[in-house]
């Protein structure tokens, strides 16, 4: 098993982008497979519970209430829709479900009935997630106890870009929420997002700031930009397809025992650029045809794909085989209420 590590130097990761792709990528794909199971893929679904209004300026967010053509808001999602996708997305192979929510943070009145969907969801066998903003330490405690198993709040970017990106909150505001979810024993979620803008200096300070917690987070979702009408985003150069990779074999190095997600753009990807990834480290990805408002790949694709790759999804087996002997349960059962019909 790697060392894990929490004092990384700039210069290091440098070193570790700057090496040939080859060499980069052996390294990772060594350090995958020394901490985590070979061709083994985690597949969550996200779900937006409350979608538009938000009141970040985030420039890359169709759901800002900033961009140019701003998404209108919706009330949050009631309980019976979630439980209803949330049963969708177990029937279909996910283990984990992520709940998001486009407030800049929520109100206590709100985290009571989010926790109520996250007792749903773990009424239904799956993880939790939720991604609401930035919390108080309260909430964050609060979340805690009804259960919750993961909390996302992506840092972005480095800490120099940030403000190019984002001015109603500051860098720090992140980092302390990050704070209080570990503290209050929620495990972490906490990537980026690349093709902001951003220099290999950039991307390397973001993994800098995610690998040197105080405790690696235990899901990296790498996102490549979406680029959303309407958004202050919208016309930025596309990240060149191996500094992608290259920075998935970097996460993947820096922070080994952590699931690495390939998130957002996953839909624009060509399925070697995938195959790239998931080599150089990637071990998780969100499943179905939506990403909050940005599009997905959809399931049946990526089934297609994992067996190509020969990638089995975690928990999978286990999972489809229960639902299918339930299902057979159910017919036998109506089969022999229609057969005591009969001889009635």
């Amino acid at each position: 098993m790697s060392n894990i590590r929490n004092n990384w130097k700039l210069e290091e990761v440098l070193e570790l982008f700057n090496k040939s792709f080859n060499e980069l990528l052996f390294e990772a794909h060594d350090t995958h497979i020394q901490n985590h199971k070979k061709d083994m893929v985690q597949v969550c679904t996200l779900l937006s519970i409350k979608t538009g209004g938000c009141p970040e300026d985030c420039g890359y967010c169709s759901q800002s209430m900033h961009s140019d053509d701003p998404i209108e808001a919706t009330p949050l999602m009631s309980l019976e829709e979630v439980k209803k996708q949330a049963t969708l997305a177990r029937d279909q192979g996910s283990t984990r479900f992520c709940m998001g929510a486009a407030w800049r943070r929520p109100s206590n009145k709100n985290i009571d009935r989010v926790i109520k969907m996250i007792n749903v969801v773990h009424d239904l066998g799956m993880e939790s997630c939720v991604t609401l903003g930035m919390l108080s330490e309260d909430q964050a405690v609060r979340l805690s106890k009804s259960g919750l198993n993961y909390y996302n709040h992506n840092l972005d970017t480095s800490r120099e870009y940030y403000t190019k990106v984002i001015s109603t909150r500051n860098y720090q505001d992140r980092l302390n929420t990050l704070k209080y979810v570990r503290e209050s024993g929620i495990k972490v979620c906490s990537g980026g997002i690349l093709g902001l803008g951003e220099s290999r200096d950039d991307r390397a300070k973001l993994l800098i700031e995610l690998a040197n917690l105080d405790q690696h987070p235990e899901s990296v979702p790498i996102n490549m930009l979406v680029q959303m009408e309407g958004t202050r985003l919208y016309e930025n150069k596309k990240i060149d397809e191996l500094e992608f990779v290259r920075t998935i074999a970097a996460t993947r190095i820096m922070m080994p025992n952590t699931y690495v997600r390939l998130s957002a753009g996953r839909e624009s990807m060509a399925e070697s650029m995938q195959a790239l990834c998931f080599y150089a480290g990637a071990n998780s990805v969100f499943y179905g045809e939506e990403l909050l408002t940005a599009p997905n790949v959809e399931v049946e694709k990526d089934r297609e794909l994992f067996g190509k790759l020969g990638m089995k999804i975690e928990g999978d087996s286990d999972q489809i085989d229960s639902l299918n002997d339930a299902k057979t349960v159910k017919i036998e059962k109506k089969q022999n209420i229609y057969n005591l019909k009969l001889i009635n």
